[in-house]
Parts: C-alpha cells; structure tokens; sequence
C-alpha cells in the first residue's frame, strides 16, 4: 500500500469515494419513496410501516451472522460489487411492477428486505476494507471524507426525492437508486490496489466460531464495548424514528411529500457540519469528551420532534432545527466511533467484529421498529414517538467509560484468538 501524503492523491480511495458518493445519493431516493408507497401509494397502517422498516433490517442482521469470516477471507472489492449490482437489478423491480400495475405491498417488503440484506453486507465489507486501502493514520482523513458526502447525499438526495415523488410518482423515482447502483459498481471495479482472498472453503463450524469470535472481540474490548452497547440503545431509538417519522410527518403533521423531503435534506447540512467539525472538536476537547459531547447534543435534538406542531411555520421550523441538530452531532460522533473501532481492532478481525455489531445493532433497530408501529396504533403515533425519543437520552450514559479518552489510541495489529 503506497503511502501518500493525502488522500486526495490516492488514486484508489478516490475511485471508492466516488463510488460511494453516487450511491449515497440513490440510495436516499429509496429511502425516502418505500415508506412513502406503503403510505400514500398502498395506503398502510402504522403497523404495517413499522414492519416494512424492521423487515429491511432483518436480513441484513441475519446475514451478518455468516458475513464476517466471509468478508474477512474473502475478496472485499469484488463482494463491494456483488452488492451493488444486486441492490441496482432488485430495486429496479419495484418501477417495473408499477409501470405494468402489478405493484404490492408484498413485493415493497420483500425489496426492501433484499436491499437491506445486499445493504449489510455492503457497510460490513466497507467498514472492513478502508483500513485495507488507506494507511493507519489515514482513517480518520478517509472516514470524513466519506461522511461528507453522505452529508452531501443528505442535503440533495431527500429534497430531490421529494420533488421526483411529487413529480413522477415513489414507483418511478427508485429507478434512479438502481442506476446509482451500478455506477458505484462500475467505480468499484476500477480499483487497482490489490485485495487477495485469504480463504475460499468456509464450513458450518467456522462460521459459529467466527459469529463467536466476533462477539467477544467486540463486547470484551474495553474500549469497543461501550460504543456498541450504546450504539444498542439508540439503534432501539432509531428502530421508532424509522417507523414513524414519515407517518407522523405525512399523516399527523399533514406535510406534503416535497416539504417532506426538504426537511430531511436539512438533516444533510447538519452532517456535514458534523464532518467539518469532528475532528476539530477532538483536538479542542479530546477525544473522549466529543464522544459524549456529540451524542448528547444528537439525541437531546430529537426530543423537537414529538413537540411539532401549533401552525406550519412552527412545525417546519421544529423539524429543520431537530434535522440540523440530530445529524449534525450523530455524525460528528459516527466519525470518531467509526475510526476508534477500526484502529484499536486488528485488521485480520474487522470483517468478523463489523458483523458482530452489525447483527446486534439490527436485530436492535428491528425490534424498535416493530414495537414503534404496535405502539402508535395503541397509544397514538405522537407518543410512541415520544418513547423513542426518551430511550435515546440513555445513549450517553452508557458511553461514560469513555470519557478519559484523550486522543486514538495504538493497537498493533494480532492474529485472530480462537
């Protein structure tokens, strides 16, 4: 791996950031237009949205229960592609069936479940191939930058999904995330830097112990183990967000699809101040106290949602001030967790230990999903999602074992254990 004094330089981080930039803004069209069909386009209940979100997730976590020693023995680049071109023929499907009237809640669910399966393995391989490509001291460089764009993909691809839905229809506009898709694909598949497979033959045995591997090394690192238990309590919280923000926004606040989507693009510029500021927070207050700092900030702006409402200049100011708060911080904060993950864990286990949380984190985000949509046909969507949002106010205090935290610290890199 050529060492290079910054990334911009980097011929094959470029081609993965740009890769990634495209899709990243495809990606939020689709985002956006499945909640948005099954509400407006099929007409489904709270209950039904709720399990749409947590059947997206469900794969993915299900998947990562065998992805890991894949992904770490495996060749990253082409399984990079793999996915991308998988999501871009299975959402293609979806404009497909509209445009032949063939289209039900049947096929959104088992879409969304693919991609979202197709989607874990692409972020657990992701996760685990930057460290790959980039040299040590090069991750946090690397990880803002890919954060900044997806502030980017914030800011441009909601807005435009909600003035392409308004205009075309959801169906039609997730045609536009397939050919994102490829072109990601095809950048990805430009990549020079070599990426040799350690292993091809994976039995049924080393896959629990690689599931088992992964779980320890996560959940007995002392500094690794708080960020994914907290990481648990604001998936959980963010399982109610996705079941019920575009319900609340939609049929509660009554707000049209394209304000919609420009309220979520708001969320955009919030993150990429957060990309602009994280690493400078670090070097004012150390590293420890932005992890605390950034995740309170994010889910104390969460509690404007629940609060929308009394006109609609005062609910569109609430939802853009909770948008630029929440997203600006969670990814001021998701830079620095991110880039402490990848250098306090070896190399040869990220892959493994990226699955581990992926499976925990998921199965956390499907289970708030479901209780979300339950819970806001029994006590209404307005408090359901005021319980999400009180849960998420638990995420700093399961972060403070790591408020000593001064700056990133050295791990050299060692064998797999077991």
């Amino acid at each position: 791996m050529e060492r290079v004094p910054s990334l911009w330089g980097h011929a094959d981080f470029m081609r993965l950031w740009s890769a990634q930039a495209i899709s990243a803004f495809g990606s939020r069209i689709t985002r956006t237009a499945l909640p948005i069909i099954a509400v407006q386009t099929l007409a489904q209940p709270e209950s039904m949205v709720g399990l749409l979100v947590a059947l997206q997730l469900a794969p993915g976590f299900v998947l990562a229960l065998f992805a890991g020693g894949f992904v770490d023995r495996g060749h990253k680049r082409r399984i990079l592609v793999f996915a991308d071109v998988f999501r871009a023929v299975v959402v293609a499907t979806l404009s497909i069936a509209w445009l032949l009237g063939l289209l039900a809640i049947a096929q959104v669910i088992v879409v969304g479940a693919l991609v979202g399966a197709a989607s874990a393995l692409f972020q657990i391989t992701d996760v685990a191939y930057l460290p790959s490509l980039v040299a040590r001291d090069q991750l946090a460089e690397g990880n803002a930058k890919l954060e900044t764009t997806e502030a980017i993909a914030e800011i441009c691809g909601p807005a435009s999904a909600g003035a392409l839905i308004a205009a075309i229809g959801a169906p039609l506009a997730v045609a536009l995330d397939a050919a994102s898709y490829l072109w990601s694909a095809f950048m990805l598949g430009g990549i020079r830097g070599e990426d040799p497979p350690v292993a091809h033959v994976v039995t049924r045995r080393q896959w629990v112990a690689d599931l088992r591997l992964g779980l320890r090394t996560i959940f007995t690192h002392p500094i690794v183990r708080p960020l994914v238990v907290a990481h648990g309590m604001w998936s959980i919280s963010g399982g109610f967000f996705m079941a019920l923000y575009t319900v609340f926004c939609l049929r509660t606040l009554h707000l049209s699809t394209a304000t919609f989507g420009a309220i979520i693009a708001v969320g955009g510029i919030g993150s990429l101040g957060g990309a602009i500021v994280s690493r400078w927070l670090v070097a004012k207050i150390a590293l420890g106290p932005t992890l605390l700092v950034t995740s309170t900030l994010s889910v104390a702006g969460a509690l404007l949602i629940p609060l929308a409402g009394g006109g609609p200049v005062l609910t569109i100011g609430v939802l853009v001030a909770h948008q630029f708060v929440s997203d600006g911080f969670a990814v001021a904060f998701v830079i620095q967790a991110v880039t402490l993950r990848q250098t306090v864990l070896p190399k040869a286990t990220l892959g493994r230990a990226n699955a581990a949380i992926h499976v925990f984190s998921g199965s956390m985000l499907a289970l708030g999903a479901v209780v979300a949509g339950v819970l806001a046909e029994a006590i209404g969507t307005r408090a359901a999602v005021w319980v999400g949002v009180i849960l998420g106010l638990l995420v700093p205090v399961l972060l403070a074992p790591l408020a000593s935290l001064r700056a990133m610290p050295d791990a050299p890199d060692a064998p797999p254990q077991g």
